[in-house]
C-alpha cells in the first residue's frame, strides 16, 4: 500500500490518500499484514499512455529487432510510460506489412497496445520526415494489407484524407475499428469536415505538418479543433508547439479531448548524434532532432515526464488536466480505459510516482517497480 501521497483519480486529487495494490492490481481494500510504504510528500498519477512513438533509447520501431524495439519500450517505462503504441514510418508496402509482423508479435505478447502506421499514405506537401518517393495515395485496398498484415493489432493509421481514396479509407479503417487520423495533410477545412464526418477520430500531432490557421482559408486545424468526436494529439517538448497555440488547443478542444504524445525517435532518453528515421538521417543536436537534407523536424526526443513536468510547471495546466491528457484520454482513444488510465480498483497497477517539483521518483508496471523509488 502507497500512502500519503497526492493521489489524482478521475474525481479529483486526494490529499494525504492511498493506493493498495494486490499483485497486479489496484483494489479497494488493502489485505491483511499489508506493507505500507510512506510516500509523503509527492503526487501518484496513472502510468502514462503514449499513442504516438517511434523508439528511444538508441533503439527503433521503425526498423530495428524485437531486441531493438524492446530496448526502445524499456526506456520509455522507466520514463513512465507504462502503455505504448510502436509507430512507423513511410516506407515500401513489403517492407511495412513484416514491420507489422514484428510489431504485432509484441502485442500479443503484451508489450506493446498495437501498431499506428503513420505513412505512406500522407501528403507530399505536408511530408515532415518521410521519404516522398515512398509516399501513395491512400487506396483502400493497400490500407486493408497494412491492417490485415498486423494480424488484429493495427490500432492507428494517418492519412491525408484529402488524397484519391482517402475518405474511403477513412470509411474502412472505421468499419474494421481502426483509429483514422488526419495529418500530414494538405486539406482545407471542408474536406477535414468530410473525413471527420466518414469516421476519422483523432488528429495527427494537431499543428504540425498540416496548413496553418488561415481566418479566410482555416484548413483542418479549425475543423479538427471544433469538432467533439476528435482527439488532438499535442507534442509538448517546447519545440513543436508555441505554449500559445497549447493553450488555444486546450481552449478550444477541452481537456477531455487532448493526448500528449511523444512522437519520439531513436534519440528519445539516449542523446544527440546522427540517426535513421526509415531511409532519412537524422541530426539530434541540443535534443532537437531534424533531417541531415532540408532541416525538417524529424519526430522528437521527448518523454511523457519532461512533457508532464512542463504542462504544469511552464503551461500551467492543472495536475488534473495533464493526468487526462497524458493517461485517461488515449486509454479511452484505445479502448482500453477498463484496464488503464486512472488510480481506480480493478485497473492494472500501473502508476508514476513524482516529487513535489514534478520530477519522476518511481514507476510500477502492472504491480512490479520499472524504476524503484527505494522508499520504506
Amino acid at each position: 500500500m502507497l500512502s500519503g501521497a497526492d493521489v489524482v483519480l478521475p474525481t479529483g486529487t486526494v490529499r494525504n490518500g492511498q493506493v493498495i495494490i494486490e499483485r497486479t492490481r489496484i483494489t479497494a481494500t488493502a489485505p491483511e499484514n499489508a506493507r505500507i510504504v510512506d510516500v509523503t510528500g509527492h503526487w501518484l498519477v496513472p502510468g502514462f499512455v503514449d499513442i504516438h512513438n517511434h523508439g528511444g533509447g538508441g533503439a527503433s520501431f521503425t526498423s530495428g529487432t524485437v531486441d531493438d524495439v524492446l530496448t526502445g519500450i524499456h526506456t520509455h517505462r522507466t520514463h513512465g510510460t507504462t502503455t505504448l503504441v510502436a509507430s512507423t514510418v513511410t516506407g515500401d508496402m513489403h517492407f511495412l506489412a513484416q514491420r507489422a509482423g514484428l510489431l504485432s508479435e509484441l502485442a500479443e505478447q503484451g508489450d506493446i497496445a498495437g501498431i499506428h502506421f503513420e505513412g505512406p499514405f500522407i501528403s507530399p506537401c505536408r511530408k515532415g520526415a518521410h521519404s516522398e518517393a515512398l509516399l501513395r495515395d491512400p487506396d483502400p485496398a493497400e490500407v486493408r494489407k497494412l491492417i490485415d498484415a498486423a494480424r488484429g493489432h493495427a490500432t492507428m493509421v494517418t492519412l491525408a484524407t484529402e488524397l484519391p481514396g482517402g475518405v474511403d479509407s477513412v470509411r474502412l479503417l472505421s468499419e474494421h475499428g481502426v483509429i483514422a487520423a488526419i495529418g500530414h495533410t494538405d486539406a482545407t477545412y471542408e474536406q477535414t469536415v468530410e473525413a471527420i464526418d466518414a469516421g476519422a477520430t483523432v488528429a495527427t500531432h494537431l499543428f504540425n505538418a498540416m496548413p496553418a490557421l488561415g481566418h479566410r482559408a482555416p484548413g483542418p486545424i479549425a475543423a479538427l479543433l471544433e469538432d467533439e468526436r476528435v482527439t488532438v494529439e499535442l507534442i509538448n517538448d517546447g519545440t513543436h508547439l508555441h505554449p500559445a497555440a497549447l493553450e488555444l488547443a486546450f481552449h478550444h478542444a477541452g481537456p477531455d479531448r487532448v493526448a500528449f504524445i511523444t512522437d519520439a525517435m531513436d534519440a528519445a532518453g539516449f542523446g544527440d548524434g546522427r540517426y535513421m528515421l526509415g531511409p532519412l538521417e537524422v541530426e539530434v543536436a541540443d535534443g532537437v532532432a531534424r533531417l541531415v537534407e532540408g532541416g525538417s523536424i524529424a519526430g522528437s526526443t521527448l518523454t511523457l515526464d519532461r512533457a508532464f513536468k512542463r504542462a504544469v510547471t511552464i503551461d500551467r495546466l492543472s495536475v488534473e488536466d495533464t493526468v487526462a491528457a497524458l493517461s485517461a484520454n488515449p486509454a479511452r482513444l484505445l479502448g482500453l480505459d477498463d484496464r488503464i488510465g486512472s488510480l481506480e480498483p480493478g485497473k492494472d497497477a500501473d502508476l508514476v510516482l513524482l516529487d513535489a517539483d514534478f520530477d519522476l521518483k518511481g514507476v510500477m508496471r502492472r504491480g512490479e517497480w520499472v524504476v524503484d523509488p527505494q522508499l520504506g
